[in-house]
């Protein structure tokens, strides 16, 4: 399987974690991220993410291989939802286990910052207030009426 994967589907806790068991390890780190029911003021009721799969991918797997190389864990992993998201719902996991708790830490910590900074997903939130907007999406706050454009393959 995957070390970096996109999922439409709710994410299963157990499987991710049953990924990263490794007799040599001791320490397990993990990070979820959940949809809020606000940013910046205002109050958001759902959220959808796209992404550049194919690419995301790629530069996902790269991050995470940089990671344990740079951390030393043994095994890591993150999970990034698609699609319509409610509040509440789990929209990244990252995990990652190692000999020692410290180096867990560290590696979750730089693999969701990196996937943030580097990989191709973008979020629209939709607010109470009937309104909806691409989030720190550049490109797309050019063209607020048009959705970015979703590649495959």
């Amino acid at each position: 399987m995957s070390r970096f994967r996109f999922s439409r589907e709710p994410l299963r806790l157990e499987e991710c974690r049953g990924e990263l068991q490794d007799p040599l390890c001791g320490g397990y780190a993990s990070f979820e991220g959940w949809v809020r029911n606000h940013n910046e003021g205002r109050e958001v009721m759902r959220l959808e993410y796209e992404a550049y799969e194919t690419l995301g991918c790629k530069e996902g797997e790269r991050i995470i291989a940089e990671a344990m190389e740079k951390f030393g864990v043994a095994r890591a992993s993150c999970v990034h939802r698609i699609g319509s998201l409610e509040l509440g719902d789990l929209a990244v996991w990252v995990g990652a286990s190692a000999p020692h708790r410290d180096e867990a830490f560290a590696a979750c910590r730089y693999i969701i910052d990196e996937v943030k900074h580097r990989v191709p997903i973008w979020k629209k939130e939709h607010y109470v207030d009937g309104d909806s907007g691409w989030v720190n999406c550049e490109r797309c706050a050019e063209h607020a009426d048009t959705p970015p454009v979703r590649r495959t393959g």
